[in-house]
């Protein structure tokens, strides 16, 4: 394959002009449809996804693989385990439209669990198992959790907090004498019968996942069944059939977290109707990761803009690259865009490896476009072609009006992957979704000539570190709790390998002795290791719009001239 990459498209100023539209998108609506051919989906109501996944037939032998322990779970065993389990989490008392809280880390477990609390009816919401005292109580109570599954040392604070948790082993096979998990084993011990399936709907709810959507807080994003059949069908069984190679034969690394909407959509949801291989890391580790590609055979790594680069970092230290990645197809990429340099330093150690860029939300439920590269075309540097069934607009953020080929704009998204609404928020869905069914995901893109989508920009108040998002909102929130700070702002500062880190813009009381280490103590005592403040301005004064929101803008402008205010 070759490696050169193509040219990166210009912004079009208002003398251009485009006389000649493709197909796929039509001037008079200003809407883009996907190249790709619709793909039918489920229509019987009564359809929920664990029937679905369950329902593929494939060769795929071996599902999940512990790579701290070796132990593997084959696919003969995993529906049989979810239904145990099922039976297990039915006699504790968990059903139709309990909300079930996984607090945990990429594991074997991680799966099951999942789809023994839909296969009951049940509702499952991810958190990160790092997230502090306040982010578990602030998301068990917008969710009224009734039940979890974490580590040993958070059962008390669930406890406190009227949640029935239960302690989950790293390990299949190790941790089975420690007695801190013996209620875990009692579910999965298969001595409860066969657990009755209630009724449930494509419209029900499945999954509660969180989001800072395109401003604001983090909220709750609801995803039906629906949304993640649309998923497996848009996303991940589309991509696997775009290559000649046998879907069962293929090994992923799992490294992207679980409990973040694209590790979820791919190692809890897809990949398992397929009968492809999953290789589970709880920690990401370069040099680990790459014993495991050649000790397994791994052929897809799914990764994030840091983990990428460390992986560069790793592959151009190795003092045998001819005997390593040689089983490694395909490189893909999310969550936050990547830069060109890595691109090219990526092509430089691994030129025999596909690499390949998505964009997906959680309000999307993970679809939106991918990366495909072929002898013809290949443009590494996009995020490539709308999903099947996706619709998109590209809307100028002054006038609000529609914008053609080859123009920046916001992006906004329609189709059966968009989340029903946002948990006990009506006020933010209206803002999100307007009345036609269109998603405003707050990225400004840009289509070129041949339906290849480029991210320039965001709209949003996010920040993404590391792969994950961060609402500024949030740390503003705990900053000025603080009895000595006045006011706060947040934004984030580029990275080279993080992608961007939160920088905290301050004014304090007259007389305040506050430094950036008080600061950035005081946020790291209440926020998941993530989300702390990695550097800290203090200014007289937060630059504010007439309504009083606060121009971020201005404030990265201040950053990247090293200006005080």
């Amino acid at each position: 394959m070759a490696t050169s990459l193509s040219s990166h498209i210009s912004l079009q100023t208002s003398e251009s002009k485009i006389s000649d539209f493709p197909d796929w998108y039509s001037p008079e609506t200003g809407i883009y449809s996907s190249k790709h051919p619709s793909i039918s989906l489920p229509t019987d109501p009564f359809l929920d996804i664990v029937s679905f996944v369950f329902s593929h037939k494939h060769d795929g032998v071996t599902a999940l693989i512990d790579s701290s322990s070796g132990y593997s779970i084959p696919y003969s065993k995993l529906l049989p385990l979810i239904q145990s389990m099922a039976s297990g989490l039915h006699h504790l008392g968990v059903s139709q439209g309990d909300v079930v809280l996984l607090l945990l880390p990429n594991s074997s477990h991680f799966p099951i669990i999942f789809f023994s609390v839909l296969y009951l009816g049940a509702i499952v919401s991810a958190m990160n198992p790092l997230s502090s005292t306040f982010e578990i109580k602030k998301q068990v109570s917008d969710c009224s959790v009734r039940f979890a599954f974490t580590s040993l040392e958070k059962i008390d604070q669930l406890n406190n907090l009227g949640v029935h948790a239960i302690g989950v082993p790293q390990n299949i096979d190790f941790d089975s004498e420690n007695i801190g998990f013996s209620p875990f084993h009692e579910l999965n011990g298969g001595r409860f019968g066969k657990a009755p399936r209630p009724v449930i709907r494509q419209q029900d709810t499945a999954v509660i996942m969180y989001s800072s959507g395109t401003t604001g807080v983090s909220k709750g994003v609801v995803l039906t069944h629906g949304n993640l059949i649309a998923t497996v069908e848009l996303f991940v069984k589309f991509e696997a059939s775009q290559y000649e190679y046998s879907s069962s034969k293929n090994v992923y690394l799992a490294v992207v977290p679980m409990f973040h909407i694209y590790g979820l959509s791919l190692f809890v949801v897809g990949l398992l109707s397929l009968g492809s291989t999953i290789v589970l890391m709880r920690r990401f580790d370069g040099n680990e990761a790459v014993k495991l590609i050649d000790y397994y055979g791994v052929t897809h790594f799914p990764l994030v803009p840091p983990i990428l680069t460390t992986l560069v970092m790793t592959a151009k230290g190795a003092t045998n690259t001819e005997n390593s990645f040689k089983s490694l197809k395909q490189v893909s990429c999310g969550a936050a865009p990547t830069s060109r340099k890595i691109i090219e330093d990526f092509f430089q150690v691994l030129p025999h490896v596909d690499f390949i860029q998505g964009y997906g939300m959680t309000e999307t439920s993970a679809v939106g476009t991918r990366g495909f590269n072929t002898q013809k075309c290949h443009k590494y540097c996009s995020i490539g072609l709308l999903a099947p069934n996706m619709q998109a607009k590209v809307m100028d953020w002054n006038s609000g009006s529609p914008l053609p080929p080859e123009y920046y704009g916001e992006l906004w998204l329609k189709g059966p992957a968009i989340m029903q609404r946002y948990l006990n928020n009506d006020v933010a869905t209206k803002m999100a979704i307007d009345k036609d069914g269109w998603l405003r995901t707050g990225d400004i893109v840009c289509f070129d000539e041949d339906g290849y989508l480029y991210v320039s920009d965001r709209l949003k108040e996010i920040i993404k570190y590391n792969g994950y998002q961060i609402a500024p909102a949030d740390l503003e929130a705990i900053l000025i709790s603080h009895p000595h700070i006045l006011d706060a702002a947040v934004i984030g500062e580029m990275d080279d390998v993080y992608g961007e880190i939160p920088v905290a813009f301050v004014v304090t009381r007259h007389g305040s002795t506050l430094n950036q280490e008080d600061v950035m103590g005081f946020v790291a005592m209440q926020v998941a290791p993530y989300k702390k403040i990695r550097k800290v301005v203090f200014t007289k004064s937060i630059p504010k719009s007439a309504t009083g929101k606060i121009l971020r803008r201005e404030l990265k402008k201040l950053l990247s001239s090293s200006c005080r205010l």
